[in-house]
């Protein structure tokens, strides 16, 4: 589905020098473009997956780390990736190694927002993995990908940061006052990284409906278009942050839009036990998972 004209993510009003940042971000992961290429195809191959993996050392490694952490709750040690093949299923398994591919691009300190090195992509993986699981909950189509906008959603933090840490003063004096962050940034830098992320998602040439997913994670009653993607984005975002609720100020309520619950079909109820159970497992994925 298209992005309406009047919310079609656009560069038209961003602020130069950081459209300048945006315009040198860097393209995506050679690895994960191929692994999505791959995720496409309606019988993806492992050998070929092992093939893309192979290639690369580093990532096979980090993939392998990713299988046995207790976060994804394998019985048993992984041991080879035809191994994590077999554990996990050919598209979980890809999934796993696109989560990997993207560690050297999200494994950075986000110093704007607070994050450690790793924070930020660990939370990618937990809130992607959450998407993937409600959508096997809710029995969704196979071929409705709600993993990779779960998993890209924060992209935006990376060219913020040094923004949002020059106007660290600024930004907390807003928020003082009761408004969330990407509020905050849109006053004082005239955009927001959902807005930025949105962008380089774009610039990375992805379809609309992922783009659209990203930019409105935070607010699915501004998004004139939502779908099964947005919702469960943003749903799922949510999900993954401490006590289920928003980040401190990170521009989200920390209660859950009564109109993307009603349109998945979830019950308050289930989404607090859903909820529960995710901040066990992220707890698990920050307790046993570290890369160098």
């Amino acid at each position: 589905m298209a992005l309406s004209e009047e919310k079609k993510v656009t560069d038209k009003n961003i602020p130069g020098p950081i459209m300048t940042k945006v315009s040198s971000f860097p393209s995506m992961p050679r690895a994960a473009i191929k692994l999505r290429e791959l995720l496409a195809e309606e019988a993806p191959s492992a050998d070929e997956i092992e093939s893309v993996l192979r290639s690369d050392p580093g990532l096979a490694t980090n993939v392998l780390r990713l299988a046995n952490s207790a976060f994804f709750g394998v019985p048993r040690k992984v041991e080879t990736l035809k191994h994590a093949v077999t554990l996990l299923g050919v598209k979980r398994f890809a999934q796993m190694a696109v989560s990997a591919s993207m560690n050297k691009t999200m494994d950075k300190a986000v110093e704007g927002y607070d994050l450690s090195p790793g924070e930020l992509w660990l939370h990618s993986i937990a809130v992607s993995n959450t998407a993937e699981a409600l959508a096997r909950q809710k029995k969704l189509a196979k071929t409705d990908d709600v993993f990779t906008p779960a998993l890209l959603h924060d992209m935006g933090k990376l060219v913020l940061s040094q923004f949002v840490k020059e106007e660290r003063q600024n930004l907390e004096r807003i928020m003082s006052t009761g408004a969330p962050l990407d509020e905050a940034e849109n006053l004082v830098l005239g955009t927001d990284h959902a807005e930025i992320g949105a962008l380089i998602l774009a610039k990375w040439s992805f379809p609309d409906n992922i783009v659209n997913a990203v930019r409105w994670h935070h607010h699915p009653e501004r998004n004139n278009n939502p779908t099964t993607k947005s919702d469960m984005t943003y749903l799922s975002n949510l999900m993954c942050q401490p006590n289920s609720g928003g980040e401190s100020g990170v521009g989200q309520s920390a209660e859950p839009s009564v109109a993307v619950l009603e349109r998945l079909a979830i019950k308050s109820d289930q989404y607090e036990a859903i909820a529960s159970k995710t901040q066990s497992w992220i707890r698990k994925l920050s307790s046993t998972l570290t890369f160098d």
